[in-house]
């Protein structure tokens, strides 16, 4: 009798789920887990926790949901809450476990927990499969450590010569240990959160692979908002204006080769265009810069980057926590920040000119603000973060965040987050310093290279 652990970590889905498939096929039984590491919700040295609540609350939801899907088939779930450094051996140990079934790692921190739990339990033998790119690492055209420094070069290549694999469907029914009852998700005060920050949490999406295959379902085919994506995509209010996939993507409620499949579909069914197009173009994106990430290592984690380049930087600390808190006084970031700490999203359009603002205006070190986002964003991909953060330090020109708010008409946007502004005007909202508003903080500092964004505003008409 072969007893195997599937071990869930961000692929919180049955579907296309190959570490599952292959272990129904390996195993005569089956046990499923999932571990919370408790140290992902420490506070670091910069004043705020690796991971916040609405991260804790984002994925206590794709937690339960992978459950339910579970328990629909006979199976269950068992959910450790210290580690699974310390969870796994207690399981192995009590159900006899032989081989142990999972989506393999990249990034240092979960790579080192792998290698710790191998060396724990020598005797066991483990069985890791790629699942978080669109293509495979195997596939592409390149091998990791020649993956090329600009995304062009990677993306031409690898649409030319690759193929996304078919997706796995997900099982019909599973081998569970028997007598194995699913046990609860760990109260949020094991992690040092309060009752009142539990309940004010409110992630902008609920979290797990049904609400993920709704999600798209609805973008796709119920709606047919993905014709319009590309020339929606900028904006910032709402939920429709993009796909709303990425945090499904984080955490491996959705395959990426299932968005692909599905597109693939509209544009037979509905239409192909530039959309369509752009969609995947995202998919492509986000392996490049997973991909990159595997190249680069630790390297795109410190301040120097990958590529070794000092910068010199004021880090002033108070000016940090007024851009964190959305109090900076530039509406356009502070809407933003506000939306990010309440909801654990923001628009790209948000990212982008929030994190230029950091880095360019209030010239912090970038790796604070990644950090930050880190913590807060229901979406956190390390590569996608990490990467887009150190683009934006040192390969992205300057975004000005007045006259981005200006150019993407985003007086309702910031009426929404800032209520100390949802009363004036359409010009006051966009450059409220001009004018007598008492309860907004007045800018850290207005810049010169801001002159003709504020005029143009100041010409507009109310």
């Amino acid at each position: 009798m072969k007893t195997g652990l599937v071990w869930f970590k961000n692929d919180l889905r049955l579907h296309d789920n190959e570490a599952l498939t292959e272990a129904i096929k390996d195993c005569d039984e089956l046990i499923f887990c999932y571990a919370i590491e408790k140290n992902n919700f420490q506070k670091l040295d910069l004043g705020f926790r690796k991971c916040d609540i609405n991260r804790f609350k984002f994925l206590e939801q794709s937690v339960i949901d992978l459950q339910n899907r579970l328990e629909k088939l006979d199976g269950h779930l068992l959910i450790g809450s210290d580690s699974a450094a310390e969870f796994l051996p207690e399981l192995v140990e009590k159900y006899n476990i032989s081989d142990i079934y999972a989506e393999e790692e990249y990034a240092s921190e979960e790579v080192d927990l792998i290698k710790k739990i191998q060396k724990i339990l020598p005797s066991v033998n483990f069985h890791f499969y790629w699942g978080k790119t669109l293509y495979h690492k195997e596939d592409i055209p390149f091998s990791i450590s020649k993956i090329p420094l600009s995304s062009k070069a990677y993306r031409i290549p690898a649409a030319k010569e690759s193929e996304p694999r078919k997706t796995i469907k997900a099982p019909a029914k599973l081998k569970s240990v028997k007598n194995v009852k699913s046990t609860k998700f760990p109260s949020y005060k094991k992690f040092g959160f309060s009752k009142k920050e539990y309940d004010a949490a409110q992630p902008l999406l609920e979290g797990g692979e049904t609400k993920a295959l709704q999600r798209l379902q609805y973008y796709t085919f119920k709606s047919e908002l993905l014709t319009g994506y590309r020339w929606s995509r900028n904006q910032s209010q709402g939920l429709d204006y993009s796909s709303k996939l990425s945090p499904y993507l984080a955490l491996g409620c959705i395959s990426p080769r299932e968005i692909f499949e599905q597109v693939k579909k509209y544009e037979n069914k509905i239409k192909k265009n530039q959309s369509t197009w752009w969609l995947v173009f995202e998919l492509v994106w986000r392996d490049y810069f997973t991909f990159k990430g595997m190249k680069f290592g630790n390297k795109i984690f410190k301040t120097k980057g990958y590529k070794n380049k000092s910068i010199s930087f004021k880090n002033n600390k108070k000016n940090f926590r007024k851009w964190c808190e959305g109090t900076t006084g530039i509406p356009f970031v502070d809407a933003h920040m506000r939306q990010l700490n309440a909801t654990g999203y923001m628009s790209n359009r948000g990212r982008v000119n929030c994190a230029s603002y950091f880095v360019h205006d209030l010239n912090i070190d970038w790796t604070w603000g990644a950090a930050y986002f880190e913590s807060r964003l229901i979406d956190y991909d390390v590569s996608s973060n990490w990467m887009n953060w150190h683009m934006q330090a040192f390969e992205i020109y300057y975004t000005n965040p007045i006259h981005q708010s200006n150019k993407y008409k985003a007086q309702d946007f910031i009426r929404e987050w800032i209520p100390e502004l949802r009363d004036k005007n359409d010009i006051e909202v966009l450059i409220p310093w001009e004018f007598d508003i008492s309860d907004y903080p007045k800018p850290i500092e207005i810049f010169s290279k801001w002159e003709r964004a504020i005029s143009l505003i100041q010409k507009l008409k109310v």
